[in-house]
């Protein structure tokens, strides 16, 4: 095995690790919220001053978008479609902070499907606020998700290799006549 691929392997490997812990955390943290906290029981629990776990059941996308029944199978067919083709740039990357970028998103991406097939709707519990004004209601998977959009965001900003990008077109040199 050459040095590249050796380094295309780790960074391959180091992403798919990404994925599982996410997927790891994110369902753990849901398990203890519906089984350990029993949080649908509940319904909110303060834990900071601008923190509360609050249950939240959502059956759509951000905000409820798409959040009728007939749009749940459309859902996780997308997100399985999307983790395929994530995964897929992530096979392909020359880029270690892209890797675990994709990693996190992929990772999070799977934990809502997961949540989705297994209870319907995914599970959100965290609450951000500062006295009444309140963020929506996000899980684990969502930060993760959106952790890794911005990792993908820094690296094409900063990053000197510009890996997918056309090379400038030969030069022709002309004879003299």
């Amino acid at each position: 095995m050459t040095g590249a691929s050796r380094g295309n392997a780790s960074r391959r490997t180091l992403g798919a690790l990404m994925a599982l812990a996410v997927l790891a955390i994110d369902q753990a943290s849901k398990a203890w919220i519906l089984y350990g906290l029993d949080l649908p029981r509940k319904g909110s629990v303060p834990v900071l001053p601008v923190l509360n776990f609050t249950m939240v059941w959502n059956h759509g996308v951000t905000f409820g978008i798409l959040a009728g029944d007939d749009a749940r199978l459309l859902l996780i067919a997308v997100a399985i479609a999307a983790i395929a083709g994530l995964s897929v740039w992530l096979w392909r990357t020359p880029s270690l902070l892209a890797a675990l970028g994709l990693g996190a998103i992929i990772g999070g991406a799977a934990g809502n499907v997961i949540s989705r097939i297994a209870y319907g709707a995914v599970v959100d519990f965290v609450d951000v606020h500062i006295g009444n004004l309140h963020w929506y209601v996000f899980n684990l998977a969502d930060a993760a998700i959106d952790g890794g959009v911005a990792a993908l965001i820094i690296e094409s900003l900063f990053s000197r290799d510009r890996a997918g990008h056309l090379p400038p077109p030969a030069r022709e040199d002309k004879e003299a006549p």
